[in-house]
C-alpha cells in the first residue's frame, strides 16, 4: 500500500507539472492581457506594470519565477511583513516576530493588485467547499437509493418512476432549475432566501440545484451497475445457499455495484468543491467559481494559474482516494 501511494504521489507531481506548463503557455497565447482595459491605461503606466510584474521577461523566465515562488519554501527574516507579492498558504512561525517558514505562494493578482491570489482563494474557497459538500451529499443521498430501488424493480413501477426522475435531473440544467427554485421557494412561498450567503438557509436552494443534477447521474449509474452485479454467478450462489435477499443485496451485490459510482464521485467532488460558476452567480454566492471565470475574462494570469492548479490538485487527490476505496469495496482488488 505504501509503495502504491508513493508511486501515485510521484505521478501526481508529474501531472501537476504538465498542467502548470500547458496552462501557463495557453494563457500567453490568448490575445489581450491583464492591463488591457476598456478605459485604457496610459502607455507609460502600462509599461511600468509590465516591468513590475516581470511580464517583459522571456516566457520561460516568467514560468520559473512563478513556479519558484510556488514550490520553493522561504525562510522569512525577523521583521518580515506580508505584501501582495508574498502571501503563503503554509506559514510556520518561529524565532523573532515575522520570522518563519513560508511555502506555496500563488503570487499577486494582476487585476486586483491590492490582493494576493492566496488571500482571494482563502476568502472564496470556503463558500465553494460548503456548497460542494452539501451538493455532493444531496446527490449521493438521493441518487443511490433511487438507483437501488429502480434496479430491484426492473421494468416495474418504481423503476420507471426513478428513471423518470433521473431523466428530469439530467435534462434540466442548473441555469433553469436555480431560478425555478428561487421563484417557488423564495418568491411564492417565501420560506427560503433567494440570494446571499449569511446563514444555513442560504445553502439549501443552491445545493439542491447542484445536487439534483448529480443525483440523476448517480441514480442511473447505480441502477446499471447493480443490475449487472445481480446477474453474476456469485449472487446466484449466495441465493442458492439460502441467504436472505437483504443479505444478498446489502453485503454481496451493493458493495461491488458501488465501484463505478465511486469512480465518478472523485472528479465530481473535485468539481463541486472548487465552485460552480452558474449556481454561484444565480444565487449571489461569493465562491471561487465566479472568481475563476472573471479572472479568465480579465486575463488575470496568476489567478488563473492558482485556481487551475488548485482544481487539478483536488482532482488528482480525489482520484487517489477513489483508487484506495476500490480495495475497501471489493477485496479482490489489490493495490500494488
Amino acid at each position: 500500500m505504501g509503495t502504491y501511494i508513493g508511486r501515485r504521489a510521484a505521478w501526481m507531481i508529474f501531472v501537476l507539472f504538465w498542467i502548470s506548463v500547458i496552462t501557463f503557455l495557453l494563457m500567453r497565447l490568448v490575445p489581450g492581457g491583464p492591463f488591457n482595459t476598456e478605459r485604457g491605461i496610459p502607455e507609460a503606466n502600462k509599461q511600468n506594470l509590465i516591468r513590475r510584474y516581470n511580464l517583459d521577461a522571456p516566457i520561460w523566465v516568467q514560468y520559473l519565477d512563478y513556479m519558484g515562488g510556488l514550490v520553493v519554501p522561504v525562510i522569512t527574516p525577523p521583521g518580515w511583513k506580508q505584501s501582495a507579492f508574498e502571501s503563503y498558504i503554509i506559514n510556520i512561525p518561529f524565532g523573532e516576530k515575522g520570522q518563519g517558514l513560508r511555502w506555496v505562494n500563488f503570487g499577486p493578482s494582476l487585476v486586483n493588485r491590492s490582493q494576493s491570489v492566496t488571500d482571494m482563494i482563502a476568502q472564496r474557497l470556503p463558500a465553494s467547499v460548503q456548497l460542494g459538500i452539501m451538493a455532493l451529499l444531496i446527490g449521493v443521498v438521493i441518487g443511490v437509493p433511487i438507483g437501488i430501488l429502480a434496479a430491484l424493480n426492473q421494468n416495474g413501477f418504481w423503476d420507471y418512476v426513478g428513471m423518470s426522475i433521473a431523466i428530469i435531473g439530467v435534462s434540466i440544467p442548473s441555469i433553469i432549475s436555480g431560478p425555478l427554485l428561487q421563484y417557488f421557494f423564495g418568491v411564492r412561498l417565501g420560506i427560503l432566501p433567494v440570494t446571499g450567503w449569511d446563514s444555513w438557509q442560504h445553502i439549501i436552494l443552491p445545493a439542491f440545484a447542484l445536487g439534483f443534477i448529480e443525483s440523476a447521474l448517480v441514480a442511473r449509474l447505480t441502477r446499471a451497475s447493480l443490475l449487472q452485479v445481480l446477474r453474476e454467478d456469485y449472487i446466484r450462489t449466495a441465493r442458492a445457499k439460502g441467504l436472505s435477499e437483504r443479505v444478498v443485496i446489502g453485503f454481496h451485490a451493493l458493495k461491488n455495484s458501488l465501484i463505478p459510482v465511486a469512480t465518478i464521485l472523485g472528479p465530481l467532488a473535485a468539481a463541486l468543491l472548487t465552485g460552480t460558476f452558474v449556481v454561484e452567480t444565480i444565487f449571489g454566492i461569493p465562491g471561487l467559481g465566479r472568481s475563476f471565470v472573471t479572472s479568465v475574462t480579465n486575463r488575470d494570469y496568476t489567478m488563473i494559474m492558482g485556481t487551475v492548479l488548485l482544481y487539478a490538485s483536488f482532482l488528482v487527490v480525489a482520484n487517489l482516494i477513489v483508487d484506495l476505496t476500490y480495495a475497501l469495496l471489493d477485496p479482490r482488488i489489490r493495490l500494488k
